[in-house]
């Protein structure tokens, strides 16, 4: 049905850069003739919720379902704000980043937060969700926050409500609305169908890395205690050390956006959505010799494994990566060169075999966020063989891996494509570069907010934005 989408006969100019043009019927407004602000607190009672890049909003308890991180949430609620059904929400500081979404839920959130309500009733929370969940959208309420840093950026009310959006008549809002929910929701389908494969492969590569770098390759090898619950006996002749005694740590940051010749440059500058891959060779974003000079940024030579310590993908995997080239390297993670008793290779394998251990460390701040403390992993022991057993190891490994890995790099490729093509088609529809009216006649009616999106995206290792959390 999506092949046969046509766009609109009579099109205008918007007169707004991040919309260009939309159809001649629709109207375009200034947010603060949509929206208005709203700041109910007292609700102590209410459920907490979290609004996620990933899956919009919702309870936080779901997030820490089957999980060992702990709300650490003010235990004083009463300055939280209400959120109703039909509600937007957002994280001012993470909101060009794509923490922005209509609720379906009743609760309360961090009165850091922002909540705008629909002046009109006939307008649909839902298209709003669409329109504001887009990359366009996020270009824009990037383009609208300020602060000294990227990670100081805030998306202030009086702003939100400065930007414009489009508004198509309401009965085009259902139109839209009703076709997205059914076409990401078959996407979503298609998605999880390859995921739950990927996660099958991953737990066999989990379980023959895990076995390989906690026991050895020899099975009549004398056993001894390590000393460590979780990790039990090891081979007689292997060591147990903290992380922080075997390699040097660096950390990250973001060069300011508004200095555009910080990133016309070519040296790779590595952030969560990039560690796709077992190794890294490139990045899509680069900066310049410039903000080398003029920030704090630091260039890390080659041969460093790159780890996500703060993000959503921390929820479930603890995604690591060797850097094949010198890089930079965001604020969300922390480049670690092992020094000589440490294999780079095995070092890698040796994360990947432990992350389940690992992600027992991560916690949830007060902002929701998921985070791993530097002294938290940096004083995590792992068990250590000689270097030439560490290489024996890898090329066992390497031998042994090569069809998982393959079929993890085709699903994960068909998943990419997937998403992108779903991110591609609800832009389009949203700022009306595509008729869905006819389409949308005969389907069913779905979830008006979360239909297709769906724990796919809680996981992902290599989404987006990356992915944070705010509760």
């Amino acid at each position: 049905m999506t092949a046969d989408l046509k766009p609109y006969h009579a099109m205008k100019e918007s007169n707004v850069s991040w919309l260009g043009q939309v159809p001649g019927h629709w109207e375009v407004l200034p947010n603060r003739a949509l929206f208005a602000e709203v700041k109910e607190r007292d609700h102590p009672g209410e459920d907490l919720l979290s609004v996620t890049i990933s899956r919009g909003i919702v309870r936080q308890k779901t997030l820490l379902q089957n999980s060992s991180k702990k709300d650490s949430s003010n235990l004083d609620k009463s300055a939280y704000k209400l959120v109703q059904p039909r509600d937007i929400a957002y994280n001012k500081m993470r909101a060009w980043q794509g923490a922005i979404a209509a609720s379906a839920l009743r609760g309360i959130i961090s009165p850091a937060y922002v909540v705008m309500r629909l002046r009109k009733q006939e307008y649909l929370s839902s298209y709003f969700h669409h329109l504001y969940r887009t990359p366009q959208f996020a270009r824009e309420a990037e383009r609208w926050s300020y602060g000294i840093t990227s990670d100081m950026w805030s998306l202030r009310p009086e702003h939100f409500k400065m930007i414009y959006s489009p508004l198509p008549p309401p009965d085009e809002q259902d139109a839209i609305v009703r076709f997205l929910n059914w076409a990401t929701g078959r996407l979503e389908r298609a998605i999880r169908a390859k995921r739950k494969v990927m996660a099958l492969l991953n737990e066999q590569k989990q379980a023959i890395i895990h076995r390989a770098v906690t026991r050895g390759l020899d099975p009549s090898v004398p056993l001894k205690p390590s000393g460590i619950p979780w990790l039990g006996d090891i081979p007689e002749h292997w060591d147990v050390r903290k992380i922080k005694s075997l390699v040097k740590t660096f950390g990250g940051m973001t060069p300011s956006k508004s200095v555009e010749r910080y990133w016309t440059g070519q040296t790779p500058w590595v952030s969560p959505k990039d560690m796709k891959t077992p190794e890294i060779f490139d990045s899509k974003d680069h900066i310049s010799d410039s903000a080398l000079e003029e920030t704090n940024l630091s260039l890390i030579l080659d041969q460093a494994v790159l780890i996500v310590v703060r993000g959503m993908i921390l929820a479930r995997t603890f995604p690591n990566a060797i850097s094949r080239v010198p890089v930079t390297i965001n604020q969300d993670m922390k480049a670690l060169v092992p020094y000589p008793e440490l294999s780079v290779n095995y070092f890698s394998l040796l994360l990947t075999g432990v992350q389940r251990e690992l992600l027992e460390l991560v916690e949830i701040a007060g902002h929701g966020t998921c985070c791993l403390r530097t002294d938290a992993w940096s004083v995590f022991r792992l068990p250590l063989p000689p270097v030439d057993e560490q290489e024996v190891i890898c090329r066992f490994l390497n031998d042994e891996l090569s069809s998982v890995n393959a079929g993890i790099s085709r699903l994960t490729q068909e998943i990419d494509l997937l998403r992108e093509y779903r991110k591609r088609l609800v832009a389009d529809v949203v700022t009306g570069k595509l008729d869905v009216r006819e389409a949308a006649a005969g389907l069913p009616d779905v979830d008006p907010i979360n239909a297709g999106v769906g724990d796919s995206e809680l996981d992902e290792a290599h989404d987006t934005a990356d992915e944070e959390v705010a509760s």
